[in-house]
């Protein structure tokens, strides 16, 4: 069952959690680098990392990874279904890894974005800085941004 709300379509049966590295690559590759071999999007430092998937009605459409260093942390590997692009299931699992990274206490958060991406990432309160790369012909620049603790349980305004 799908509602609308914002002019964006959300299952009523979507799940955020936390999954495993191995759980993620699949659709990395198939999104980000359908032509590269799957080790291409595996990560020497997945390990270390945590890793959120999006699924509705069980199946894996979008992706993330955080990897935090100290207060600061970098996501890294966001990846969403090309069908479900565009429809706001990707905000919904970034909104959600910000909210785990402050809850962890990082107050900084950074991603290398793709150039034709960067008004999405905007609209969380990146930035883009003056650093810029190109990666097998795809062009980058890291964004960054701060991010603020949640309020604390039982702090509700009176």
């Amino acid at each position: 069952m799908q509602t609308r709300a914002s002019g964006k379509y959300f299952h009523t049966n979507m799940q955020i959690k936390e999954i495993t590295a191995e759980e993620t690559w699949q659709l990395r590759r198939d999104v980000m680098w359908p032509e590269k071999d799957i080790s291409y999007v595996q990560l020497p430092e997945d390990k270390e990392g945590q890793h959120f998937g999006l699924y509705l009605s069980g199946e894996l459409v979008s992706v993330v990874s955080l990897f935090a260093a100290g207060q600061r942390a970098q996501f890294r590997k966001f990846a969403t279904l090309p069908q479900y692009q565009g429809r706001g299931y990707g905000s919904q699992l970034l909104q959600h890894l910000i909210w785990q990274a402050a809850t962890q206490g990082i107050t900084k958060l950074w991603c290398n974005a793709r150039q034709e991406k960067t008004s999405f990432y905007r609209r969380f309160g990146l930035q883009e800085s003056n650093h810029t790369f190109v990666k097998d012909g795809k062009s980058y620049v890291v964004m960054e941004g701060s991010i603020a603790a949640p309020p604390k349980s039982g702090s509700a305004a009176r």
